[in-house]
C-alpha cells in the first residue's frame, strides 16, 4: 500500500499555475516546480503525470478563475455600460493577478500558439467564453437603449476582447495611464 499524498494536488494545481505564470511553460523546469509545490519529484510525476498534464490543468484553471471574474463582474447590477467599463477598469486599476505577469492565456498564446495546438485551442476556448460574455452584456445593452442597437453585437463583442486582450499585454508593463486612456476610448465607441 502506497504512502498517502502529504500534499493537496488542488493547491499543488494553484502554485503550478503561479509559477507557469511567472515563468511560462517552456522556462518552467519540473525542478522549478518540485521547488515551488515543496514535494518530491516522484510525487510531481505520481499525481499529475507530466509537466504537461499539470499546465494543462493549471491553464483549465485560470481559464475558469478568469472567466468568473468577467462573467461575476459584467452580471452586476446597475447600467450595463457601467459593467462594461468596471470589467475594462479591472485590468487599468492593476487588477492584482495580472499586473507583473499580464493574463497567462495571452503568455501561452504568445508563447505555444502555432507549435501547441492544445494550449492555442485552450486560449480560444476563454477567447470565446470572453468574448461571449461581452456580446451577451452588448445585447442587454441594446435592448435596454444604453448602446446602439445599429451596431453588431459580435463585432462590438470581439472589438471588446481584443481590446482586453491588448490590456494585458499592457498590464505587464504597468502603464496604467495607458491602459485607462485604452478604457475611455473603447467606452467612447459604445
Amino acid at each position: 500500500m502506497g504512502r498517502p499524498k502529504q500534499f493537496d494536488p488542488d493547491a499543488a494545481v494553484d502554485k503550478a499555475m503561479g509559477l507557469f505564470w511567472r515563468k511560462g511553460f517552456t522556462d518552467t523546469t519540473p525542478q522549478d516546480l518540485v521547488a515551488e509545490l515543496g514535494i518530491g519529484k516522484g510525487s510531481l510525476y505520481h499525481t499529475f503525470t507530466s509537466k504537461r498534464a499539470l499546465f494543462d490543468l493549471a491553464l483549465a484553471r485560470y481559464v475558469d478563475m478568469r472567466v468568473a471574474g468577467i462573467t461575476e463582474t459584467l452580471d452586476a447590477p446597475g447600467p450595463v455600460v457601467e459593467r462594461l467599463r468596471a470589467a475594462l477598469q479591472r485590468l487599468a486599476d492593476g487588477d492584482v493577478a495580472l499586473t507583473s505577469r499580464g493574463c497567462l492565456a495571452v503568455n501561452t498564446a504568445v508563447e505555444l500558439a502555432g507549435s501547441d495546438e492544445a494550449a492555442s485551442d485552450a486560449v480560444r476556448r476563454l477567447f470565446e467564453r470572453i468574448e461571449g460574455a461581452f456580446r451577451a452584456a452588448i445585447e442587454e445593452g441594446q435592448r435596454s437603449g444604453e448602446i446602439a442597437a445599429d451596431r453588431a453585437a459580435r463585432d462590438v463583442a470581439s472589438l471588446l476582447l481584443t481590446s482586453f486582450i491588448g490590456m494585458s499585454v499592457l498590464a505587464r508593463n504597468r502603464d496604467a495611464e495607458r491602459l485607462r486612456r485604452v478604457v475611455d476610448a473603447v467606452m467612447a465607441l459604445l
